[in-house]
């Protein structure tokens, strides 16, 4: 049949992608990403919060559902391999595709070294993550 779903596990990591992202766009990195945007203190402030915030959680987990199925097809991986293989979507999709949209839009080295550095943390830890719950 179908492979199975690790509820918990994607929840899990979707709130932690969400929290990651409050420390990377916010103490770590925010005030360079703001810069690097071009985005003013009061532009920031002037955002639809609630709806941004609630959309960032649906992409994470859309993004932790999709990552849950994909090392669930293979069952029987041990602990580093399901690390590598999520890091190894960041690092072999999500980032590449991210580059050459920056390229193409004149975007910064640094910023995509900052959006570049999230996604690559994000979906490593999503990978520990399911590692240790979700299978």
């Amino acid at each position: 049949m179908g492979t199975p779903i690790h509820w918990i596990a994607i929840l899990v990591a979707a709130v932690s992608g969400f929290l990651i992202g409050g420390i990377w766009y916010g103490p770590l990195f925010g005030k360079a990403w703001q810069a690097e945007r071009g985005l003013s203190d009061e532009t920031m402030k002037n955002g639809n919060m609630p709806l941004i915030f609630g959309l960032t959680f649906v992409l994470n987990l859309i993004a932790a559902f999709i990552l849950d199925h994909t090392l669930a097809t293979y069952p029987g991986l041990d602990f580093a391999t399901k690390v590598m293989i999520a890091s190894g979507v960041a690092l072999g999709f999500i980032i590449p595709a991210i580059g050459v949209n920056y390229l193409f839009s004149r975007q910064s080295l640094k910023l995509f070294l900052i959006d570049g550095g999230y996604w690559l943390a994000i979906y490593t830890v999503m990978g520990v993550e399911f590692a240790l719950i979700g299978m």
